[in-house]
Parts: structure tokens; sequence; C-alpha cells
């Protein structure tokens, strides 16, 4: 496990953009605690993946070939069982939200590291983690002329003009309902409210009727 934090921490330590060591450090422990809580999936298997679950992401990298050839790298260094590394590459290939397309995922490992990952995308952290990514983008805050996209191909989730606070109704908002356990879907009903709370406060500031 410890080469699998240096081998994360040296890939992504520096990030900028929200998905830095901090980042996997949260999901890591937010998988383990709804693996403990619900009783259910492999403790080894959910610490790797959600470990690794950003290293060969497409946004991160300068193309999807050079994001799985850095968890290749990561794998031909360390050693382990078949069945357990091709597990995890499965949940690390299955579990991104790519526009809001529902991925069939296949065990409960792949739930648990999907639902402790969309966790840190919402609430306090989510909304510090939103405007960090739309900066890093080139993304204005707001755009009330921009209108919200409801139906995106992965492109055009990843490209199409947008900004951070849109953000909040393309993804953010919708990952409470999209949750796999009971214990996730608990943890997630403060943090929903936050954001809640946080966008009425950004209207009523944006409008100049916050006296």
């Amino acid at each position: 496990m410890k080469q699998a934090e240096l081998f994360v921490r040296n890939e992504l330590g520096e990030d900028s953009t929200g998905h830095d060591w901090y980042h996997v450090d949260r999901v890591r422990r937010n998988a383990l605690y709804i693996c403990k809580r619900e009783m259910a999936g492999d403790p080894f298997v959910i610490e790797m993946a959600a470990l690794l679950h950003d290293i060969p992401d497409e946004k991160l990298n300068k193309s999807t070939e050079q994001g799985k050839a850095k968890l290749d790298s990561f794998f031909k260094i360390n050693e382990m069982a078949d069945n357990e590394k091709d597990h995890i590459i499965q949940i690390i290939e299955t579990i991104s939200y790519k526009g809001g397309r529902k991925t069939d995922l296949q065990t409960v490992e792949a739930k648990i590291v999907q639902d402790a990952d969309r966790l840190d995308a919402i609430g306090a952290i989510g909304i510090a983690r939103a405007f960090a990514y739309g900066g890093k983008k080139g993304q204005l805050i707001y755009d009330p002329d921009i209108h919200v996209r409801e139906e995106m191909s992965p492109e055009e989730y990843r490209t199409g003009k947008s900004t951070s606070i849109h953000h909040f109704y393309e993804k953010l908002l919708k990952l409470k309902e999209l949750l796999n356990t009971d214990t996730a879907k608990l943890m997630a009903e403060k943090r929903q409210q936050m954001m809640l709370t946080f966008l009425d406060q950004f209207y009523q500031e944006w409008d100049g009727q916050d006296l």
C-alpha cells in the first residue's frame, strides 16, 4: 500500500484542479469507511482502487493512452494477483461520471469506490474543487446567458462551453441520487444541503439582494 501512496503522491501531489493527493486520500478514507459500515467488499481492492482511481484519468493526462501507460507502469513494478489487478483496473475504468452516462457496475467494490469519489465532489470541498477545476480550465465563474446542458456526450461534457456554477446543475447536484450505498446516501445529505445553501447565497449576491 505504501508503494501506491508514494506513486500517487509523485503523480498527482502538485495537481491544482482538485485531484491532488489530499483528494485521493479522502476518497480512500471514505471508501474504507463505507466498506466498514456496509460490511461489504474486499478492503484491499477498495483501498488500492481508491488510491489509483485518478492516475489514468484523461483530463489529468495528455491522452487516454498516456494515462493507461502510467497505471500499467505501477502494476509492472508492484506485482499482485491477477484477479486483484484486473478487478482494480475494472473499477477504475467504470466509475467515472463522463457526462452522466450510467455505467453498470459489476461489483460492490466498484460501487463503494464510486460513492467515495462522488462524495468528495459535493459539499464544501466539492464547491472548492469545482471552482479550482473551473479556473484551471479557464471557465467563467458564471454567465447567466449560458444554458445548462441536459444531455451530453463524454466529449461534450469535457470540452463544451460551461461555467463553474453551471457545473453544479450539470453534475454535482445530480450525484446524490446516483449513489449506490445507504451509507454514502446518508453522508451526502448534509453535503447536498451545503451546495443548495451556497447557490442560494450566490444568486442573492449576484443580483445585489443580499442586504
